[in-house]
């Protein structure tokens, strides 16, 4: 990760690509603001970054380090995502070719999990004998996903997360809709999840798998919470899969990578193909995954344009150093996909009965 000293460095860099757009396919996407912010408000968000790396440097290790990192980073950004984005953390789903407005954004959030449902086969209307009635979200961030499956199937549903405030918000909003009565959030483990084994019928990891810093624990644990019959769904970033003759990635990429985990406490990542393996290994059946990086390319441009909005960039100096270097390293996000490094993956698969 470059030197939070640059980051003003950073965010030109930032809105240069942001004009160039040399970094998407083929796409139409919103113009940009015709007034950005001054140089000197990012001399600004340097300032405070580096003041906030003096207070509170933080390594991630192994020893509980990169646990406590994810729960407050999300403790940190989860407000700052909501106010701008709403309740929905994770990326959108966009067709090719599509012409991409400002109130799409929030649409393509819903889009994903439509989608998502559609790939794993659960039927999204017809028999309602078939549709999934007790649910866990497994990286729930503020419930978006789970308040919007539990009232689209009427379902119950369960969050699991890491960040105390993610949770306790969760919770609020599921009041607020009437749904708490249906929709729960606590704070747990993905990695040692307190459920006996077999409670439910659809088993949703939007966006978390990432921050596993065991994957075959994680893939286990998913299984061993699936009742017989249920649905698994992972929605998450991998590495590229490797070649015939390779045995790891190129130095360049673990590098790129290094930076990436850095900002976003993500441990070592791994490939779709690994975790293909890994469901594999656990006898589960109609394993599918599939590269949806084409269909989320205007998302991390959208979010750097939220970033550098007035109100984002006011939002990034009253939020901490862990949220202000995630938005320094989205380029990162934007390289890697451009560059093949980076997939977003879709892996479904079944518990047998």
């Amino acid at each position: 990760m470059a030197l939070l000293a640059t980051s003003t460095i950073a965010f030109k860099t930032i809105n240069t690509q942001i004009r160039s757009r040399s970094f998407l396919p083929a796409q139409r996407h919103l113009p940009l603001s015709s007034s950005p912010p001054s140089s000197s408000f990012f001399r600004t968000v340097s300032v405070k970054a580096m003041e906030l790396e003096q207070k509170n440097p933080m390594v991630i290790d192994e020893n509980g380090v990169l646990k406590k990192g994810i729960a407050e980073f999300y403790d940190e950004s989860s407000a700052i995502w909501e106010d701008i984005w709403g309740d929905h953390m994770h990326h959108g789903f966009y067709p090719p070719d599509s012409t991409v407005s400002l109130s799409d954004h929030r649409a393509a959030q819903i889009r994903m999990i439509e989608q998502a449902l559609r790939f794993a086969s659960i039927p999204l209307a017809g028999d309602e004998r078939k549709w999934p009635k007790k649910i866990v979200d497994v990286g729930c961030g503020i419930g978006g996903s789970s308040r919007y499956l539990s009232e689209k199937f009427g379902a119950t549903a369960i969050g699991i997360t890491l960040s105390p405030v993610q949770a306790q918000r969760a919770n609020a909003l599921a009041a607020a809709q009437d749904l708490a009565n249906k929709v729960s959030f606590q704070v747990a483990d993905a990695l040692d999840q307190p459920f006996p084994d077999g409670q439910f019928d659809l088993v949703w990891s939007m966006e978390s798998g990432e921050h596993m810093p065991d994957k075959a624990k994680f893939v286990s644990e998913l299984a061993r919470v699936a009742a017989p019959g249920a649905t698994i769904i992972i929605v998450t970033w991998c590495h590229r899969d490797l070649g015939p003759d390779e045995e790891s990635l190129k130095p360049w990429e673990e590098k790129h990578l290094k930076k990436i985990c850095d900002a976003f406490y993500l441990p070592a990542w791994c490939s779709t193909a690994d975790y293909v393996r890994l469901l594999e290994s656990l006898s589960l059946q109609d394993i599918k995954s599939e590269d949806w990086s084409p269909y989320v390319a205007p998302f991390w441009p959208a979010v750097i344009r939220s970033a550098l909005s007035w109100k984002g960039l006011t939002s990034l100096l009253r939020s901490g150093l862990k949220t202000i270097k995630g938005a320094l390293a989205m380029p990162l996000m934007i390289e890697g996909f451009k560059k093949d490094l980076i997939k977003f993956a879709i892996i479904t698969c079944r518990k047998p009965e």
